[in-house]
């Protein structure tokens, strides 16, 4: 299905994947549209629950654009969520009110396993008609970034059936019967593959993999359990969006700045960091390969818009002096937070922040 899309106007998000110079650092927010602004709650409240908010086209797609109503950022990501996967493979998702994501059912057993298959895509088509729909909707103001769960990341849900504190019940499972666990992450590695693809097919122009729970792992089991499989959904990853152009894939590990000399080889074109990582670090690590992603805390959200200013400032100087020769590609950074915004984040101070980030990283530009 080829359907015709309009032409960016503001490609400044793409461009710094792709390790080209641009005039300002691109900006974006991971959960930038969500329960921090009012708008979204309100959409919220007429969907009846979060799933009604996912699961249907058009809501999806106005909470995608609200964020941008607001601000200038640089790329919209689809409005969904990262276990739509596995509610696919049959596990019944609900969201309870202030108690975050739970399954109906557990893959704990052999027999658990063993049932555990790659979708049919079909099932989730609700996410490709939003992704088909926000494209069109934002008529090419940015870029529409599409995203999953990492194999391992969704594999703690399916385990453990809810978040955790100590990943007890998954890393059981790991550590006892790891034939097991790599029969899960590979059903999950191929499903994530094709449900990118899909995104991507519908016109997603960009994809990240989401590794919120790689960086609880052991070292050794980072690299076995989580890593092997991220690189296993990138190998499938199709390299071309229906517009012809190529589709950047990003690669986030929560907790995973230590392990950046594993994954400075990965076949993606831009890695994220949380807060814990040093970007001046990472950019000599990993510069010449890869664009970087992010890495304010979130939380510096909470202090006086003059604060959040000099922050941003600060990510922004570690980095350093942003790549400029227009001729060859170099060393690029996007900025985002080191992970999800929190939903008590006052909206101005995000206001703040990303006038910081575009008028300070053109003064960098501009210097000597």
């Amino acid at each position: 299905m080829t359907t015709s899309f309009a032409p960016l106007t503001n490609d400044t998000f793409l461009r710094a994947c792709r390790r080209q110079a641009t005039d300002y650092t691109p900006l974006w927010l991971m959960r930038q549209a969500g329960r921090y602004l009012p708008e979204y709650k309100a959409t919220r409240a007429q969907a009846g629950s979060f799933m009604g908010l996912a699961t249907n086209v058009e809501y999806a797609t106005e909470v995608t654009l609200q964020p941008l109503e607001r601000f200038p950022l640089d790329a919209a990501i689809l409005f969904s969520d990262i276990l739509t996967v596995p509610d696919a493979m049959g596990l019944g998702l609900s969201f309870a009110e202030g108690e975050g994501p739970r399954f109906a059912k557990t893959v704990r057993t052999e027999a658990d396993v063993a049932q555990l298959a790659v979708p049919d895509m079909d099932t989730l088509r609700y996410v490709f008609d939003a992704v088909t729909s926000i494209r069109k909707a934002l008529n090419g103001r940015v870029p529409l970034i599409g995203f999953s769960g990492s194999p391992w990341t969704l594999a703690c849900y399916m385990v453990e059936g809810k978040g955790s504190d100590d990943y007890r019940l998954v890393k059981s499972l790991m550590y006892a019967r790891p034939d097991l666990m790599h029969r899960i992450l590979a059903v999950n590695a191929d499903s994530v593959a094709q449900y990118l693809n899909a995104q991507i097919d519908a016109g997603a122009q960009a994809v990240m993999v989401f590794d919120s729970w790689g960086g609880v792992l052991a070292d050794g089991a980072f690299q076995e359990f989580s890593l092997a499989y991220t690189k296993r959904v990138l190998a499938q990853l199709k390299r071309t969006g229906v517009d012809g152009q190529d589709v950047p894939r990003i690669v986030f590990t929560k907790g995973g700045g230590i392990w950046l000399p594993d994954m400075h080889d990965l076949d993606c074109e831009v890695l994220g960091l949380d807060w814990t990582a040093n970007l001046g670090k990472a950019r000599a690590l990993v510069g010449d390969r890869k664009a970087l992603q992010g890495n304010i805390d979130p939380n510096v959200l909470f202090a006086p818009p003059d604060m959040v200013a000099a922050q941003a400032r600060a990510v922004l100087d570690s980095f350093g002096k942003p790549h400029t020769d227009r001729r060859s590609t170099g060393p690029t950074h996007i900025f985002n937070l080191g992970h999800g915004i929190s939903q008590f984040t006052p909206p101005e101070h995000v206001a703040a922040l990303v006038e910081t980030v575009h008028n300070y990283s053109r003064q960098l530009r501009q210097q000597g």
